[in-house]
């Protein structure tokens, strides 16, 4: 597969642009939280914990959407189903916890966002959102017309982006004022989004058909790659491109069915590491509760 990729060339497999984007933020973040942050009303430097998931967090963002994965995602929906997996569950609880918590307050705690933010991160509505907006975009029609446009492509990962980072805030709140959900109603929480994430995953796996244009029509499928690959490198190409099949030893179908697995199963290894960090967290502060024994009974047992 990987000598038959190198037919898009350098840009198309590894996003130069995107590169110098990725390291903008990186050395913004640096710069913003460490030497200029008296300058903006900064406090504390991120902590040694705080910096790694923000890089760490960059690194994921380049590897899915300036990497060859993101090529192979026009290609492949299983390659698809892992970019949206790192992109929307893993990447925002990365920067959430990355990005100290006075930055947080001086975004969210603005005029403008306030009110806006303090709406859509009520825990019904960010559930809604997000998982709306989710299965929304992976119905055929709207999935093949976000694949043919650039403007819509990215409008709709955007905002799709937004809503990741909105559903997890409740229960992730670098805020302690605004983190006001109790332990076991986050746990219900993840349990819900789990539920809500499982039809679109569903009907990609058992599916006896392709669904998406975009990965088996040849004039779709040369449109979703039109989005990563330089126009004029893919009308030098195209008369060489059989189709999807070219690039994968499985059918589209088969590539398919892997997908909506893919999907499901990365989705339910996130939520379980929350679910499990959520529990022994709340189980640690409930074990410091416990009274002590009496002084009379302690003596007695001794």
């Amino acid at each position: 597969m990987w000598l038959e990729l190198q037919i898009f060339g350098f840009r198309g497999l590894w996003s130069p642009y995107f590169l110098l984007f990725i390291i903008g933020l990186s050395v913004a973040y640096f710069l913003i939280t460490g030497p200029y942050r008296h300058k903006i009303g900064g406090t504390d430097k991120p902590t040694n914990k705080q910096q790694v998931m923000f890089y760490t967090g960059m690194v994921l963002l380049y590897a899915v959407k300036g990497s060859p994965i993101d090529l192979l995602s026009h290609i492949m929906l299983s390659a698809h189903m892992i970019q949206m997996a790192i992109y929307y569950l893993v990447f925002p609880i990365l920067l959430i916890q990355g990005i100290p918590v006075w930055i947080w307050k001086k975004v969210i705690y603005a005029p403008i966002i306030q009110p806006i933010f303090k709406l859509v991160t009520k825990p019904l509505i960010s559930l809604l959102l997000f998982n709306a907006l989710f299965s929304i975009y992976h119905i055929p029609a709207v999935f093949d017309f976000a694949k043919s446009n650039t403007v819509a492509h990215t409008s709709i990962s955007l905002t799709i982006l937004i809503t990741a980072f909105i559903v997890w805030w409740p229960i992730l709140s670098p805020i302690k004022e605004l983190d006001t959900m109790r332990p076991l109603v986050k746990i219900g929480y993840i349990f819900a989004n789990g539920v809500l994430i499982t039809p679109a995953c569903v009907l990609i796996i058992f599916a006896d058909h392709p669904l998406f244009a975009a990965y088996s029509q040849d004039g779709a499928w040369l449109q979703a790659l039109a989005l990563c690959v330089p126009g004029e490198v893919l009308q030098g190409i195209s008369f060489s491109i059989s189709g999807p099949e070219m690039f994968s030893p499985m059918s589209t179908l088969e590539d398919q069915q892997l997908g909506g697995i893919i999907m499901k199963i990365m989705q339910e290894i996130t939520y379980g590491i929350l679910l499990g960090r959520i529990f022994f967290k709340w189980f640690n502060n409930e074990s410091l509760k416990v009274d002590p024994l009496p002084k009379d009974v302690q003596h007695e047992l001794r």
